[in-house]
């Protein structure tokens, strides 16, 4: 998976059109999640398309697969999980997830729909990474 500084730097020099392209790539590069993990247990709540993200753990470093049945919001979920991909539990939970998506400026690149979910998806990330990081 790419950094989000990488993927910061491609976004800035484009616009529009490019920039939908560059999201749903993200999303196509995202490690397959099997559809058994697919469940109502992981289910993000208040998305407008379905999203599921499931928490791994290798040693101390958390580990996401997530899928999305839609390609902008699969990519979103691919942004998002490129500011936590493979941290330390404990560096997850203290993260300013929101801040670091930023630069992005999500909410007025894409319509409020696509983005509504993006606070439930921090949520789930830091709140998994405060349980695993306590121990």
């Amino acid at each position: 998976m790419r950094s989000l500084d990488d993927i910061r730097e491609e976004y800035e020099f484009l616009e529009g059109d490019e920039r939908y392209r560059l999201l749903i790539d993200l999303g196509r590069d995202l490690e397959p999640m099997p559809d058994a993990l697919k469940t109502d247990a992981t289910l993000v709540r208040g998305c407008s398309a379905a999203v599921w993200i499931y928490p791994t753990q290798e040693g101390e470093r958390l580990h996401f697969l997530a899928d999305s049945n839609a390609a902008i919001t699969k990519g979103i979920v691919a942004l998002v999980l490129a500011a936590v991909q493979d941290r330390p539990a404990a560096e997850v939970a203290a993260m300013d997830i929101t801040a670091a998506l930023e630069p992005f400026d999500l909410r007025n690149q894409l319509s409020s729909n696509r983005t509504q979910g993006v606070p439930n998806m921090i949520a789930l990330i830091r709140e998994t990474a405060r349980r695993i990081a306590a121990g």
